[in-house]
């Protein structure tokens, strides 16, 4: 078996992502603490923003808007002007966040390179998205770039065929369950699951662990090293 196709995820996988999520989360349930205890206000912002995905989609920006939906719904009527500049500015700082990569990830990109395409195949806001990709100086190491609204088996069936790659030829790496392995698995590819502290409730999904393409790794330096044993 030759793989041809290396397929990246980008938040969490090459750069730090959540850790700026829990932090504006946090920033949030301070400030509504007048109004509501912080249990009740983190489960009602949960709740929003599964409510708002299919409207806002993945990114900072729904989930500022989700950020401000929750303070409404949850303190005294009517909201402070004050509380929704606080919020506002919580969230303009999530999208202007320093990029920081993982340690080691521009060595291992290198020794992915050596073994097939790279492509990074990322959710979220095109704009956010690309800005982050620009700051990590990450860009110039991918044959091709793929922001999309959301990840499915399709997702992948389609970059597989405008690669001309089979699936079984291709490798997904990803720290998420539900967007990065269990759509790639399912296209027909081979999956790497790479978890990260903290990810989000919404990412989670059943472990394929009996699946035969599937494995989990402790972190992408231990791509490239399972990407030779598959061939």
């Amino acid at each position: 078996m030759t793989i041809k196709l290396i397929c990246l995820d980008a938040d969490d996988t090459l750069w730090h992502n959540m850790r700026h999520f829990h932090a504006t989360e946090a920033a949030l349930l301070a400030l509504i603490e007048p109004f509501a205890a912080r249990d009740i206000a983190r489960e009602r912002l949960n709740a929003c923003e599964a409510r708002n995905l299919k409207l806002y989609g993945y990114g900072a920006k729904g989930f500022t808007l989700s950020m401000i939906e929750t303070a409404i719904e949850l303190a005294d009527d009517p909201l402070p002007k004050a509380v929704i500049a606080d919020i506002l500015e919580a969230g303009r700082a999530l999208l202007s966040h320093p990029v920081e990569l993982f340690e080691g990830i521009a060595d291992t990109l290198e020794q992915l390179a050596d073994r097939g395409r790279l492509v990074l195949v990322t959710k979220g806001d095109l704009l956010h998205q690309e800005a982050k990709l620009a700051a990590s100086g990450l860009g110039d190491r991918f044959s091709g770039i793929e922001i999309v609204s959301d990840k499915t088996a399709d997702t992948f069936r389609r970059l597989f065929a405008r690669e001309g790659v089979a699936p079984e030829e291709a490798v997904m790496a990803g720290d998420s369950l539900r967007s990065d392995i269990n759509p790639a698995l399912d296209a027909g590819a081979w999956a790497a699951f790479i978890p990260q502290e903290g990810a989000w409730s919404h990412e989670h999904a059943p472990l394929p662990a009996e699946h035969p393409r599937f494995c989990q790794l402790r972190n992408l330096a231990e791509l490239p090293g399972w990407i030779d044993a598959i061939a």
